[in-house]
């Protein structure tokens, strides 16, 4: 990314960004055909956890040294910070402390990047919530609570997702799935990659959906549902749709049953879909 995008990532000056480059190596960036200084998601960890360090009292030279001897995925220290940040947030959450819960989640975001976070943290604190929800381990409250407290934030980070590039996804889920949490974590990682999203929610009736596309044209439109029965309620609108657009179904069925509709089954970690989504090309 460009120093204006990793700018408005982190919420740090791209002046004061060069100056933690220039003073203390924090940045490392590569150089573009063009010359231009292009930083990657590790940079963006390092100014993160900097700007995390100094607003705990920690002097800017020393907070840039502390952050720029860490990596996202090779830090020996990472694990239990991550595992620290985790059971900070469960515990709160199960306590229904909205404060305690939104710090823990403040102190994950000012640590490691939003990818990282939403990847190693959020969403499997999510699994294992929808995990002790069907173990009886949780109870309705507990679960209501946490996944609306974990949705206000998510939908917080996602407000400018609608201004992403050419490229565009349409999101929604199936008619009938009131899960839509991992479908906004979803449009976080993909617009972070670029793209432009039109989020149309929970239970989607189909012909709203169907309206939607023919005004907005999306580059995919994404379908998702936890619900095995509700994919195949909705199988021949499905059809219908990806007989004419580019759909992508993230459901718990086999990929040959999405793919006999002509959509794309998405299967896998929920961030390395998201990459794979942005970056390859439309087939057939």
């Amino acid at each position: 990314m460009r120093i204006g995008e990793l700018s408005r990532r982190t919420g740090v000056s791209p002046e004061l960004l060069r100056a933690w480059e220039q003073r203390y190596g924090l940045l490392r960036p590569d150089r573009s055909g063009g010359g231009f200084r292009l930083y990657s998601s590790d940079d963006e960890m390092r100014v993160r956890r900097t700007t995390g360090l100094i607003a705990q009292g920690m002097a800017a030279a020393e907070a840039a040294r502390v952050a720029g001897g860490q990596s996202v995925r090779d830090d020996s220290g990472s694990p239990s910070v991550v595992a620290d940040l985790t059971e900070g947030l469960r515990e709160a959450l199960d306590a229904f402390d909205s404060t305690a819960a939104h710090g823990a989640m403040d102190r994950l975001f000012s640590t490691f990047s939003i990818e990282f976070g939403l990847a190693e943290v959020v969403i499997p604190y999510l699994r294992d919530l929808g995990e002790r929800w069907t173990e009886g381990t949780v109870t309705v409250a507990q679960e209501h609570f946490a996944s609306h407290l974990i949705r206000g934030r998510m939908l917080a980070m996602a407000g400018d997702w609608g201004s992403g590039g050419g490229s565009s996804a349409l999101l929604a889920c199936l008619p009938g799935e009131a899960h839509d949490l991992g479908m906004i974590v979803f449009g976080i990682l993909l617009a972070r990659r670029g793209w432009r999203m039109t989020f149309l929610g929970a239970n989607t009736p189909f012909d709203t959906l169907e309206a939607s596309v023919h005004t907005l044209h999306p580059t995919v439109v994404v379908l998702a549902t936890v619900d095995q029965a509700l994919f195949h309620e909705q199988a021949q609108a499905i059809a219908a749709l990806a007989a004419s657009t580019w759909v992508a179904v993230a459901a718990p069925v086999d990929q040959r049953s999405v793919a006999a509709l002509g959509a794309e089954p998405l299967v896998g970690q929920i961030a390395d879909v998201a990459q794979s989504l942005a970056t390859r090309p439309r087939t057939g």
